[in-house]
């Protein structure tokens, strides 16, 4: 473009409409979005940080739907934590121990969003036992009416306890904790809001841990898992992750000032990459959203993106502005230049966000809704509003004349001109054939070792966290001391009303039972059928020939009415809904799809118009749908992103074969991230799935800036190799400059105390730095036989 010294000089009228309208209006615009800037800001300081438990579930898939009917009736199988007192100097039979328990007991029953009447532990009037004498039937609750602390109440305290079976499961097995089950309401019954997992888990530190455990002076020991704990940990780690933001921009600044040694637009690009992120933050609030443990690291991902963007309009600016063009021309020109370029880049950057609506997890919805906000509005804040800020500040003109320097330097074979000519290689057919051998190869040896790729969580405790954390501390403690899982896979059991106790039905759910049992994940099973068939054995003297079920209806009726007050939750009030419910002793990947296939296998072959098995309510069922759903958006997933980025690539450089140029270093790239989720032992969940879209569709930015201008130059008769040099010299160094500025942006994850934030990080990192190599080397070794001839 011709060199204008002169704004006077400049024909106002040039270019296209929708340019003429921006640089034309530009204190208009600049005004505008500082109205936007500032009504948005206010609204981000309202944004609210929080996690839901049904959020993270698939509410379309069959098992959920089957829990939420019969949420109602089964009470403890849903969102609930398990709060643990451990004796460290003892046993829980010292009476300063059993009061320390109570007090605990008593805090967490007075806390709100607690379903009160459902909590369970030793000091809980509904935790019973029972035994059979000569007179029949004895039972009460497990702490004694007339506890005193007295060595006789006590000992009458262990009696107890062992009567009650409940040693391995609300007792340690050597007896040195005891633990309350803690039910949670999703919603406040008085108030109608969600549960607060932050502040929930803040209470549960300051007034139940911290409490006691400083009035327990070193002897008492609090240990806490469950959803709402791990969320809340989740949350308070956001604070820490908050911090790399800031992190992030100055690292990205540094590297920008160092390449352009220009501080004003160094400035500029930083802040109005800032704006993005206000801009989207204030937008989410608007529509009501908040932001979760998932979501948040979508606003390290528009900032990067946006300073990438912003680096591209710099550089282009700073060029034209060495050459002696008025600075308004020359943003002007590189609007006019890359527009559209970083329009496509950035519509593809909305596709891989946008495509991960399409899976049926709430939670990453709202990511994807959240960061396809976010690129939008990277259009507005860095595609018109840079060049137009740009256009007044303009660039240093030292830093415009080293860059002129620089180029003219390189084209005499000094500074990047080594490496230029490197890469200029690839353009030839031997350099050509040996990059994509190579391509081949590793995308082979991707390909095989990505067959070891798992979906689902692949360590046991929270994988969410790092295995130091103290959730996962608590959850190895209380893994090792109690017989009985977290991991609960339980199957819903419906009937006609008041049929549960059918001779019919209480067979099935014990072969059910039984079928679970037998893989070795399975720890043990709980239904209603056992406890009937321990009351009928009861009611015979305690004779084992009635260890069974008993085909007379009567004798059944009886037991289930004992069961009725020894064990409430087996069954709801209807007597229409019973679970069958195994204790699992992890909750990988593996185990859940063994354990569900069993449990399908046995519904299809027994569900009738009685009796009907439904998939699956607990902790461990809903993951096993989670997974499912997982599993199958995996693949769909990367063909909607790659068909995608394939039709926006094809509008943007209107050829076919450039499209195969642009996609086919991707498709390496997400081969070789999956093979190094394996390396890593990263399984594909709700935290990790989101990576591969995310890597796919910002990855295609380098390809555009660098294939939108080779296109124009061979369009216009330049041989391929002289083209190529031409888009790497004007684009290459910011296309690298994109790639670490991005890798930098994410990279600071991989120190957060949140281990699925760091596994992205990581992964991002991975995605972006191949992304980089790739769009340098095999563009134009692909181009060497697809884009050769390319006509004007």
């Amino acid at each position: 473009m011709p060199v204008v010294r002169s704004i006077e000089d400049f024909d106002h009228r040039s270019g296209h409409v929708f340019e003429r309208a921006i640089f034309n209006n530009r204190l208009w615009i600049v005004l505008a979005c500082a109205l936007l800037t500032l009504l948005l800001g206010f609204q981000a300081t309202k944004l609210a940080i929080n996690a839901g438990f049904e959020k993270m579930i698939p509410h379309n898939h069959a098992y959920v739907r089957n829990y939420l009917e019969s949420r109602g009736s089964l009470r403890g199988l849903g969102n609930s934590v398990r709060v643990v007192v451990e004796n460290t100097d003892g046993d829980i039979f010292d009476p300063e121990y059993l009061e320390v328990l109570k007090q605990v007991n008593d805090e967490l029953f007075l806390m709100e969003d607690v379903d009160r009447a459902w909590m369970k532990s030793i000091w809980t009037p509904a935790v019973r036992w029972s035994e059979v004498n000569e007179e029949g039937f004895v039972g009460g609750p497990v702490m004694p009416d007339n506890y005193d602390g007295s060595a006789e109440s006590v000992d009458a305290l262990k009696l107890n306890i062992r009567r009650a079976n409940i040693v391995g499961n609300l007792v340690a097995n050597d007896f040195r904790s005891s633990m309350v089950f803690v039910p949670l309401l999703e919603r406040n019954a008085a108030t109608g809001q969600r549960l607060d997992y932050h502040a929930f888990s803040q209470e549960l530190e300051q007034r139940v841990r911290t409490k006691y455990e400083k009035a327990g002076k070193g002897r008492i020991r609090i240990h806490v898992i469950g959803f709402a704990k791990l969320a809340g940990d989740l949350i308070a780690g956001l604070v820490k992750v908050a911090s790399f933001f800031l992190i992030a921009a100055v690292i990205a600044a540094l590297i920008i000032l160092a390449y352009t040694r220009c501080l004003r637009s160094t400035v500029l690009v930083v802040a109005c990459s800032v704006v993005a992120v206000v801009w989207q933050l204030g937008l989410v609030r608007l529509l009501g959203f908040e932001l979760d443990p998932f979501s948040v690291l979508v606003p390290f991902l528009i900032f990067a993106i946006g300073v990438s963007h912003g680096a591209q309009k710099m550089n282009g600016i700073m060029q034209d502005v060495g050459r002696g063009t008025h600075r308004l021309v020359a943003a002007r020109y590189t609007f006019r230049r890359l527009f559209l370029a970083g329009l496509t880049a950035l519509l593809a950057d909305v596709v891989g966000f946008a495509v991960l609506m399409t899976i049926d997890i709430p939670v990453i919805k709202e990511l994807a809704l959240t960061a396809s906000i976010g690129v939008g509005v990277l259009v507005f804040t860095n595609l018109i509003l840079l060049p137009v800020l740009l256009s007044y500040v303009g660039v240093s003109p030292a830093a415009a004349r080293r860059s002129l320097r620089q180029e003219a330097e390189e084209a005499r074979g000094r500074g990047f001109d080594a490496l230029w000519k490197f890469l200029d290689r690839f353009t030839q057919r031997r350099w050509a054939v040996g990059a994509i051998a190579c391509a081949a190869v590793l995308a082979a040896g991707g390909l095989w070792m990505s067959r070891g790729l798992q979906i689902g969580d692949l360590d046991p405790g929270a994988p969410e966290l790092r295995r130091e954390s103290r959730y996962n501390q608590d959850n190895a403690y209380i893994t090792g001391n109690y017989a009985l899982s977290s991991d609960l896979f339980a199957v819903i059991v419906k009937t006609a009303d008041d049929a549960c106790l059918n001779y019919k039905t209480l067979v099935q759910a014990d072969r059910l039972g039984w079928a679970l049992q037998q893989d070795p994940a399975v720890q043990t099973t709980v239904s209603l059928a056992d406890a009937v068939r321990n009351i009928t054995a009861g009611s015979f003297e305690g004779n084992p020939k009635w260890l069974t079920l008993s085909r007379n209806q009567d004798v059944i009726n009886y037991s289930g009415q004992q069961a009725t007050v020894l064990n409430p939750d087996l069954f709801n009030t209807e007597c229409s809904v019973l679970p069958v419910i195994a204790f699992l002793a992890d909750h990988k990947a593996d185990s859940l799809k063994r354990v569900a296939g069993i449990a399908e296998d046995f519904a299809a072959r027994n569900n009738d118009q009685d009796v009907t098995f439904k998939l699956a309510a607990g902790s461990a069922g809903i993951e096993a749908a989670t997974n499912e759903v997982v599993s199958r958006a995996s693949r769909s997933m990367l063909l909607y992103v790659y068909g995608a980025v394939a039709l926006l690539c094809f509008v943007a450089f209107r050829s076919w074969r450039a499209v195969v140029v642009a996609v086919l270093p991707l498709i390496l790239t997400s081969i070789l991230c999956e093979a190094l989720m394996v390396q890593l032992g990263i399984g594909v969940k709700v935290a990790t799935l989101p990576v591969i879209a995310l890597g796919a569709g910002i990855g295609v930015d380098y390809a555009l800036y660098l294939l939108s201008v080779q296109l124009a130059q061979q369009r216009a008769g330049v041989p391929l190799a002289a083209a190529y040099r031409h888009a790497v010299m004007f684009t290459g160094k910011v296309v690298a400059l994109v790639g670490i500025t991005l890798a930098a942006g994410v990279i600071t994850w991989a120190f957060s105390p949140i281990k699925f934030q760091a596994d992205m990080g990581i992964l991002l990192t991975f995605m972006f730095v191949w992304n980089m190599i790739g769009a340098l080397v095999l563009i134009p070794a692909l181009s060497h036989f697809l884009l050769r001839k390319v006509e004007a």
